[in-house]
This record gives C-alpha cells, structure tokens and sequence, in this order.
C-alpha cells in the first residue's frame, strides 16, 4: 500500500574512517570487512541485501566532500504533470552499479544500463506499461534487482547475467544485463504476468519497489489500492525461480477464516534478505479497510509486522507486530534493515525497523524479540459502531520516538497570529487523545500524519560507528469516516483533502494535512529531520532539522524548521551521510558523528529518491541520485539522475 501518496503540502582531509568511540563488535567488523570485499558496487537497492545503504568507500570523505562537483547528468526523456493520457511522473528510483554498469528503470517502466562514467545510455528495454490509470494515478519505478550465474562460462551465456524487476502493472521482466533483451526461458517470453495469478480478494494487484534476490529464488511483494475495498487483495508475497520464472512459492499474511472479510496486510515497501540465513524479511502493512476495522475484529498478527519467511519455501520463521489492529494506515513502509550490533557486550544479528509512527524497533534477527524494551500501553477506545479498537500498542523504551506523538489544541502554530488562531480552531475540532486516536465521524488527528514519521526511505546503518540513520517528517494530519449518505462532493471534495471510496461500507474517508491559511503545517516545527541512533545504547546520538520549504506566501522557511521529505539516506566509510529527500531541490552531506552539513548541492528537482555510490573502473567513486521530483506532490518536475564524483 501507498498510503503517504497524496497532496503533501499546496504547491533537502580528515581521516577516511570515522570510527565511534567504541570498536565494531568483532561479528559486525566480519561484516563490514564482506562489504568491503565488494565494496566499489552497489548490487542492491539498499546497497546490499541486508538494506544496510552502507558504503565501504572513502574516496569521497569528511576532507574532500566540499570539492564534489556534478561528473554528468542523464535525462529519461519521461515528465509528466498529470493529464487524462498520462499520469503523473514521480522519482523514486535508486540505480543499482553491477556487471560495471548502472541500472535503472524510468517512471514509464522502461529499464536502463548506463555507462558508468559518461551517463551514457547503453540499452532499454520497454515493456510498454499503461501510461494512465496507473494506481494513485502516478508514473514511477523505484528500482531493479542483479542476478549473475555462478561461474565464468555461465555468466558468459545469454542471459547468464540479469536484471529482474516488476513494472507498475504487475508483469516481472526479466531482461539480459548485456544486451538489455528479454530472456525467453523466464516465464513467458521473458515476463511473467502476476495478475494472472491467484490472488484473493477485489481490485488489481501493482509493484512499487524492486524484487529480492537470493540464489536462483527472486521474491517480490504487491501493492494494492489503500481505503478502496473491504476484501481488498490479500497481500500475497510469492517466490519465483530465476531461471525459469516458475512460481515456487506464495505466502499469505491474512488467516484463512479472514480471507473472504478482509484483504491486503502486503508489503508493497522495499524487502530484504540475510543472505546466510537464507532469509526474507517484510515489512507489512494494514489490513483493509486501512481506517475501518469492523470487519476484522479477528486477530491478524502478520498485518503491520516484520515478518521473516525461508527463502527455499516461503515458509514463516517468526512475525512481530508494530501495530495491532491498525486503523491509522501506519504500514510498516520500508526495508528491515539487518545488521550486527554491540548489545549488552555481545555481537547481536539485529533488524532494525523505522514505522510511519516514528517507533524505532530493534529485534533479534534469529527470534524476533525485541533488544530493547517495549511496553503494551493502554490507547483510546473507538466510537465508532461495531468497531473494536486495540486496547494496547506496542511502545518502545529504546530507541526513543524519531519524530512528535502528541499535539495539544494549545501548540498549534502559524505564521501570524490569525494563521495560529485558524489551526487552534481546527485541531480543537478534532478528537485528539494522543497517538492512536482512532478515526471516526467527528473527525481526529493523525499524529505523525499518515506520511509518517519515517517512510520508505528507512534506515541507514554505519557498521564503523554502530549509528542508525534515519529521517522523518513532522506533520498532523485529520482523518474522518464521513456517512455515505451525507457526503457532499461540493463540500467535501476540496483542495487538499483525500478522498477514499472505502466501498462495501457505510463511509467515505476524507484525510488531510493540517496546513494554516498562509500554508504553514499546523504543528511546530521542525517539520522534517535527521536523527542518529546508537545502537548500542539505544539512545539518540543527535537530531538535526533538514531541508527548506516554499510556503504558499512565497517564504523560503529558515533551515532550523526542517521540512518534509521523502526518500532515505545513506553512509560511507568517509564518516558522511548522504540524503536528498527534502522539497528544495538539493543534495546534501553530513558529518555522521555530529549531524553537521558539509556540504550540499542544487539539483533539477525535488531529489525524492535515496541516493547511491559506488566505484568505476575508472578508479572514481560516484555519488547517484535521482532528481524529477514528485508529480503527486505537485513539486517541481525533472526527468533528470544527477552524478557527483571529485575532480
């Protein structure tokens, strides 16, 4: 599910290790040093399977960062700002450096290798996805996958070496990484068609984020339609063998007696893989309706969870839920991060998971228990007819909330004290019992706001240091379930405000940003930061606003007031942390140790992606980062991926 989509607002030489004060446990040095053994590429999403967004190189570091220059510039050829032939363009996507090449996809759904060094294109692949009637109404690709062959000769044969993705409409290609043709052996003529397969429940199944790799077995998630019907898609993750395209594996987060009453729970965010293990990790999301429960009082633990499936069968290891019985649309919306971490003195294998609430949970990798405590608190009961709210939420001690949880009437905030006097008016209207307000006819508030908290940018782990890095955005939201029969369009279908259909129910749902008169967020700034955790501890290292935003008064706000983002960071052995992200066109680094920018960089567009590294042949490390923008969002648009390297 993509719930955060929507209108955001109306319209981000010193020595090459920076080591932290204690030394890696010697588990997570063992890691780093397999990072390091490959560590001029960048084979996955998260630059590696384990969704770490870790990089061993240090070329570009806390002494040269300030002599980063633009290396060259691609276009995909591929805007759009929205017509009734072709939805809007959003970027998302993060390349992928493998087989010496770069890989891609466009927000049309065509796949791309590059050179490296130039930009250059050296193929495409179009697969011919609908232009419209995409879900959300949105063109984008977040990324691809890289598969190679075990041996020399294999990997010389056709198809000996691939790029594997699923385009928006649900068809997972597979394409040869050199010649950019489609391998005739996978499924059917290169491509198998996900629709066609059994999926239970109503609507039409999507992709929104790259598929896992492990061995021959690729393993790919769905995305399904938010607040649209009650038996939505079960949120089905299935396993495919790579040579093939035969299906070997499906499982279901939904329980068999739910099937027919409820659907989705899917994990439509980018997934991750211990590669020793040999296993998958997803993070799920709410059961349908997202902000209507009543037809699944029954216990459905895999929703909103992190949940670890055997690659081989698909088979559940262990599951633990984030949010029972979720009414918020608080998805778990992006990769398990899996790292090795220094707990209580010992090396602990952890996964570490950022949540739209601005939780932070710290699990054991083997079990799924939590390493750090967490306390069942007590939450507000629902009004709502029928409907029977979780009496309890998991809060965790440690780590500490990444963003605000509460908003009192008495904090609104505005510009001028008309533009305060209106968000008071507006958050005094609303039901508001802290986090975890249940929605209802009245209207309540959404705190973090259904964009989070953190998003699908996830965590960042620096293995040198022992810093998760994470960002977040700091808005309140409302959510009320209007009576069908008392929905006005006129009224109730306004700028600014989302409207969900929720059919089968008795309800319309209008959602929306709190924003003042002048264009202001109703709650106080910061409205978007950069948080580092030590994991060893627990405790929050530092906290810093980041980005600028552009009010509809034509204000560029101060950079102590943050701003909302989009997108993740990443970290280098430099001692740097590289994040787009925010809505003022820029890249930016940070000193990982202090939260202090170091430098930063104007791009086309809004750099709504997480940025990657890697290093060429050519001896030159590249920072990579995709830079059109957000159609949905109405920012500005680019069809532009910039690259920044040294002199």
């Amino acid at each position: 599910m993509r719930a955060w989509l929507g209108i955001l607002l109306l319209a981000l030489a010193t020595s090459a290790c920076q080591q932290g004060p204690d030394p890696a446990p010697a588990q997570a040095r063992s890691e780093l040093a397999a990072v390091e053994a490959g560590a001029a590429d960048w084979p996955s999403y998260g630059g590696q399977a384990s969704a770490t967004k870790y990089s061993a190189l240090d070329q570009i570091n806390l002494g040269t960062v300030k002599r980063l220059r633009t290396a060259w510039t691609w276009h995909s050829g591929e805007i759009s700002f929205g017509t009734e032939a072709v939805d809007f363009t959003v970027s998302e996507m993060t390349p992928i450096y493998a087989n010496a090449r770069l890989y891609g996809c466009t927000p049309f759904g065509r796949a791309v290798a590059l050179d490296p060094a130039s930009g250059r294109e050296l193929w495409s692949f179009d697969p011919h996805k609908p232009r419209s009637g995409n879900m959300y109404h949105e063109n984008y690709c977040r990324g691809v996958a890289y598969w190679q062959a075990d041996t020399a000769e294999a990997r010389g044969q056709p198809c000996g070496k691939r790029i594997l993705y699923a385009a928006q409409n649900a068809v997972l290609h597979a394409i040869d990484a050199d010649t950019g043709r489609a391998c005739p052996g996978f499924g059917r003529d290169g491509h198998v068609d996900l629709a066609a397969l059994d999926y239970k429940g109503e609507g039409k199944p999507a992709n929104s984020s790259p598929p896992a790799i492990w061995g021959n077995v690729v393993a790919l998630g769905t995305a399904v339609q938010d607040n649209m019907y009650r038996n939505s898609l079960d949120g089905i993750v299935r396993g495919f063998d790579i040579i093939t395209g035969r299906e070997l594996w499906s499982w279901n987060p939904i329980p068999d007696d739910l099937s027919s009453l409820t659907g989705a729970a899917n994990a439509w965010a980018p997934l991750s893989v211990d590669a020793r293990r040999g296993w998958l990790f997803l993070p799920t999301g709410s059961a349908s309706w997202d902000t209507l429960g009543v037809n699944r009082i029954g216990r459905i633990p895999d929703a909103n969870a992190v949940v670890a499936l055997d690659m081989r069968t698909g088979r559940k290891v262990w599951s633990y839920q984030t949010v029972h019985h979720d009414l918020w649309d608080y998805d778990l919306p992006a990769a398990p991060t899996l790292a090795t971490i220094d707990h209580r003195g010992h090396a602990v294998e952890a996964v570490i998971q950022g949540t739209k609430t601005g939780n932070v949970f710290v699990l054991d990798r083997q079990t799924g228990q939590p390493l750090f405590p967490v306390k069942e608190r007590a939450v507000p009961r629902s009004d709502m007819p029928g409907e029977q709210a979780a009496p309890t939420q998991p809060m965790p001690v440690l780590p500490k909330p990444v963003t605000s949880q509460t908003l009192k009437t008495a904090d609104a905030w505005g510009l001028l004290g008309f533009d305060t006097a209106a968000c008071r008016a507006r958050l005094g209207a609303l039901r508001n019992e802290g986090l975890f307000t249940p929605p209802g006819i009245k209207g309540s508030l959404l705190h973090p706001s259904f964009l989070g908290g953190t998003n699908w940018g996830g965590v960042a782990y620096d293995p040198t240091t022992g810093l998760a890095v994470l960002n977040s955005s700091n808005l309140a939201a409302s959510v009320r379930l209007v009576p069908r029969a008392k929905f006005d369009e006129k009224r109730d279908r306004r700028p600014g405000v989302s409207v969900y259909e929720m059919r089968g129910s008795p309800y319309v749902m209008l959602r929306e940003v709190l924003l003042s008169p002048l264009g202001a967020p109703c709650n106080p700034p910061p409205w978007g930061q950069l948080t580092a955790i030590d994991m060893k501890t627990g405790h929050t290292r530092w906290q810093v606003p980041f980005g600028r935003l552009k009010l509809s008064t034509g204000l560029l706000t101060p950079r102590s007031w943050g701003a909302p983002n989009q997108g993740g960071p990443i970290v280098t052995r430099g001692g740097l942390i590289f994040i787009g992200a925010s809505l003022d066109s820029e890249l930016r680094a940070f000193d990982i140790q202090t939260g202090r920018q170091v430098w930063h960089a104007p791009v086309p567009a809004p750099a709504t992606a997480t940025p990657m590294t890697f290093r060429h042949t050519d001896g030159r490390q590249y920072i990579v980062v995709s830079a059109g923008g957000h159609g949905g969002f109405g920012t500005r648009l680019s069809d532009a991926m910039v690259a920044f390297s040294l002199p």
